[in-house]
């Protein structure tokens, strides 16, 4: 039978469509949510009906009628159709932002009725670049956890650009990373400037230095992280503008594999401060300020998303985390 608008209902959607959530992992409670704005949240990250419709688990004419009853509601399209997809329109990007913080606001109250039956725990979700999850954050969540033990942890390792992804998408709740730029639906907790330093073993010849240069670094191995890393981005934009050709003897994105390997090569490695600060005098290394300029373009960035109020246990960890940053 169909309704007053002219849509017919939808038949009830499969548990795998009820735990899409824009990648926010397996619910029970995306019965909440307006069985539309799922769809059209589905159709956003995905940028097809076709592969939304896979993810979702829901017939491509169900979604189609879903995203037709919003924008007749709204008034506006929400997409741009294009051959090879769909991409949002200016007041589809804003609809975007606000379903995917719904979605979390609603998962958020649901994990908190829940956990009201278990003995009121929390859980944290974090995602980091590598260097942070070395040190930083197992010694902040265990020095947090000392004072706050109902607080449970989860923390996703990825590059710098993917953790922003998962605090956008609200797969985390904060983000430890490196940026570069301003990024969209973002909130910056925290931003200091990180510079990146030359790291090598206490024999090698340039250990004694105060600064280093690239140019400096040319007659000496080179061990650095592949293409995608921040590092690797400054690193590549100043040996163009500098017109230097370094062959780097070691390139891998496993950030551990060139700190382990500099401590057994004569190698240089390029780094920021914070990731190796407690492991340099106990591993027998020294980090060595870079003095180019362009290699300080960088920040480090504690991130959480945008408009969203985050739980009390993340807000805490993130005040708590702040100050672990800033400790010399």
């Amino acid at each position: 039978m169909g309704t007053a608008n002219g849509i017919e209902p939808e038949a009830a959607p499969s548990a795998a469509a009820g735990s899409w959530r824009s990648g926010l992992g397996p619910s029970s409670s995306a019965g909440l949510i307006d069985p539309g704005l799922r769809y059209f949240v589905a159709v956003a990250h995905a940028g097809s009906i076709a592969e939304a419709s896979e993810q979702l688990h829901v017939s491509g004419s169900a979604i189609s009628r879903q995203i037709a009853r919003l924008e007749n509601e709204i008034g506006v399209p929400l997409f741009e159709r294009h051959p090879r997809g769909m991409v949002l329109s200016e007041a589809g990007a804003r609809l975007a932002g606000f379903a995917r913080r719904t979605m979390v606001d609603v998962e958020q109250v649901v994990g908190e009725i829940r956990r009201l039956r278990g003995g009121r725990r929390s859980q944290v979700r974090l995602a980091a670049a590598e260097g942070f999850a070395w040190d930083l954050l197992p010694e902040a969540i265990a020095s947090f956890r000392r004072d706050q033990p109902e607080v449970d942890f989860s923390l996703h390792v990825t590059s710098s650009a993917a953790a922003t992804e998962y605090v956008r998408n609200g797969k985390a709740d904060v983000a430890v990373t490196f940026s570069l730029t301003p990024i969209k639906d973002i909130c910056v907790e925290h931003s200091q400037r990180e510079y990146v330093h030359a790291v090598v073993n206490a024999q090698h010849p340039i250990a004694e230095r105060s600064t280093v240069s690239l140019a400096e670094l040319l007659p000496y191995a080179l061990a650095i992280v592949d293409e995608g890393t921040t590092v690797r981005q400054l690193f590549d934009v100043c040996c163009s503008a500098e017109q230097l050709n370094f062959e780097p003897v070691f390139e891998t994105d496993y950030c551990g594999a060139l700190y382990t390997f500099t401590k057994f090569a004569d190698a240089v490695t390029l780094t920021g401060y914070l990731p190796v600060r407690r492991r340099l005098a106990v591993d027998g290394l020294v980090a060595i300020p870079l003095s180019d300029q362009g290699m300080h373009r960088r920040y480090l960035q504690v991130q959480s998303m945008a408009g969203r109020t985050l739980p009390h246990a993340a807000r805490d960890f993130v005040t708590h985390l702040i100050q672990r940053v800033q400790a010399p």
